[in-house]
């Protein structure tokens, strides 16, 4: 017999952005069926609740990185911590008996909640207070929910198995097979129109933020479309022996130009939607550019925001991002190849290449500075006078982004130096490794000697992401079109920057969106997956990480600490690495899942 076991309202109700509800009225005293569940709506809401528990909790970059080593794997960033997955992954040490399997396991654990769900909604009674447009609305959550689970575990594995029924304890496991990866995206695509004439576009009240709504499911088809198109899933000739045991190919095997036209059209109709329904870039009151990129991380629930992952009190940020004078461990470390991605304030890209030594070659239209001091102050604060040139006139998302030597940190200045305040110094594990500290998602109002930490919100489908999803696809589409320009410069009018520049090339402007993507969504997971998808992992992911002399300086100014270091070598193994192995265990229990190629 099934089983539903006792579930705490209050961790429940931990999962969604509720605080005082009547959400969950109570806990079942003891255990119950699960159809004796579904005749309670109480319940039946507990148990969709509990269906989003699997939703990524991907602001754990480390602590939990068997959920996220995303961020760490890319060349945005950098830990002091070698026994973090990512860093595995950056030496290239990890084979399918060593990898995280939790992505695997979380996800399908998601789908097979939703599925119980949709199995048994239908025998909830009807009343007053559970109408049958409440019963068509947690239908369509539970069924995007799937979709989105699904999605999750393509994005790092591949062509997978479709479960779109609650497997029971007696069916025969070993007959889940992978399905062909345009089956998986098909799937989801059709879940996702299912799910949206049951669903708002936005929370219906506050009790809902958090909820599956229509809009999500628009930005998940622009966003999986988008992956289609590219050139990871799209007539890939690295898998063009992949088959199962059963001679099944699974990966489509000619190139379509056609999918750029259908990303493009999906992520239109998902802006279209979602303006009409009032979501908008967001902007400060005073509409002050670095302000306007920070605070979007931390007013929670704003209207650029499609779908967060509420994260309860959450002090990871801060004692991973804080300085170690203010109370952290300085561990959530910038590269020095990130920080060199920010264009200077007149638009230009400073830094064009690298010599052999890491010296970097210097685009003179820049204005950059690789060498001297500032001798006055930035406007609004962003730079304080006597901090090296490098990080002045700066793109107003590296200030909301990155903390560098001499920054302002509260009511005092980094000090990043070897025997500074916040330097390695001799202080063990925990510190700088790069010369840079991640801004981004940290709460400078909060205090870690007073335990006083924030409420949190991951997002995970913004506004800003699908407006570059649109400008990307429609650019390989159609080429440069008056759409392309308009909606990267709407992200870079936000960010306080110039427009791009006119009469830009296909392959010109495709370089520009990229550099784009990598600056606005910067350490939101997307980087990863976006040089993946773009087949260029091989260069980004690969090779040496510089940062800064942490090793070296004894005051702000000391030139010894502004030498470019190695922090490491990376290994990316193409085309092995491009795909996560499905974990052996797993692989032992059902040889029909078939390994992925180099595993």
């Amino acid at each position: 017999m099934k089983y539903i076991f006792k579930i705490a309202a209050g961790v429940l109700l931990t999962l969604l952005a509720f605080s005082c509800s009547d959400f969950l009225d109570k806990a079942p005293e003891e255990d119950i069926t699960i159809q004796e569940a579904f005749l309670q709506r109480n319940y039946a809401e507990s148990f969709l609740t509990d269906a989003y528990a699997d939703l990524p909790m991907e602001i754990h970059f480390t602590d939990m990185a068997d959920i996220n080593p995303f961020v760490l794997a890319s060349d945005e960033f950098n830990v002091p911590w070698p026994e973090k997955f990512g860093k595995l992954m950056n030496r290239g040490a990890w084979n399918a008996y060593n990898a995280t399997g939790r992505v695997w396991i979380n996800m399908y654990e998601g789908v097979r909640k939703s599925n119980i769900f949709l199995d048994n909604i239908h025998i909830t009674p009807l009343s007053e207070e559970f109408t049958a447009k409440d019963k068509d609305r947690w239908i369509g959550e539970a069924i995007l929910l799937r979709a989105l689970y699904h999605f999750y575990v393509m994005r790092v594995y591949g062509p997978s198995p479709i479960m779109n029924y609650a497997a029971d304890v007696s069916d025969d496991f070993t007959q889940i097979r992978r399905q062909p990866l345009d089956s998986c995206i098909n799937f989801v695509l059709r879940e996702c129109d299912r799910a949206i004439p049951l669903l708002p576009m936005r929370a219906i009240n506050n009790r809902q933020t958090g909820r599956m709504t229509a809009a999500v499911a628009y930005a998940l088809k622009a966003r999986l479309l988008l992956y289609r198109a590219s050139d990871l899933w799209n007539g890939n000739p690295d898998y063009a022996n992949f088959k199962d045991n059963a001679g099944v190919e699974l990966f489509p095997q000619v190139k379509e130009e056609k999918w750029w036209a259908e990303a493009a059209a999906a992520a239109k109709k998902c802006i279209e939607e979602c303006e009409a329904a009032g979501y908008t870039l967001y902007r400060t009151a005073d509409d002050d550019p670095v302000q306007n990129y920070y605070r979007l991380f931390l007013d929670r629930y704003n209207n650029e925001v499609i779908l967060g992952r509420n994260c309860g009190v959450e002090p990871v940020p801060e004692k991973c991002g804080f300085p170690r004078s203010q109370g952290g461990w300085a561990g959530w470390n910038v590269t020095q190849q990130q920080v060199d991605a920010y264009e200077m304030d007149n638009g230009i890209i400073p830094i064009t290449g690298y010599t052999s030594d890491g010296s970097p070659i210097i685009d003179s239209r820049s204005g950059y500075k690789e060498t001297g001091y500032a001798e006055e102050a930035g406007p609004a604060g962003r730079w304080p006078a006597g901090v090296r040139n490098m990080y002045v006139h700066r793109d107003p998302r590296f200030y909301a982004t990155v903390a560098y030597n001499g920054a302002m940190f509260k009511d005092k200045q980094i000090e990043l130096w070897n025997t500074g305040a916040d330097g390695r110094g001799n202080e063990g594990r925990d510190y700088c490794t790069t010369g840079y500290l991640l801004k981004k998602y940290v709460d400078e109002t909060c205090n870690i000697p007073q335990g006083i930490f924030s409420l949190k919100t991951w997002i995970l489908f913004r506004l800003g992401e699908i407006y570059l999803d649109y400008a990307e696809a429609l650019n390989e589409a159609e080429g440069p079109v008056s759409d392309v320009y308009y909606y990267v410069n709407q992200i870079r009018d936000r960010a306080g920057m110039p427009a791009l520049p006119k009469d830009l090339s296909k392959s010109e402007m495709r370089e520009r969106i990229r550099h784009e993507r990598r600056i606005e969504l910067a350490f939101e997971t997307h980087r990863y997956f976006d040089c993946h998808r773009w087949k260029i992992a091989e260069k980004t992911d690969n090779g040496p990480i510089w940062g800064m002399n942490i090793s070296a300086g004894a005051s702000l100014q000391d030139e010894a600490y502004y030498k470019r270091t190695l922090i490491e070598n990376r290994i990316f193994k193409a085309p092995t690495h491009y795909l996560f192995p499905i974990f052996q265990d797993e692989i032992d229990k059902n040889p029909n899942l078939v390994q992925n190629p180099g595993w």
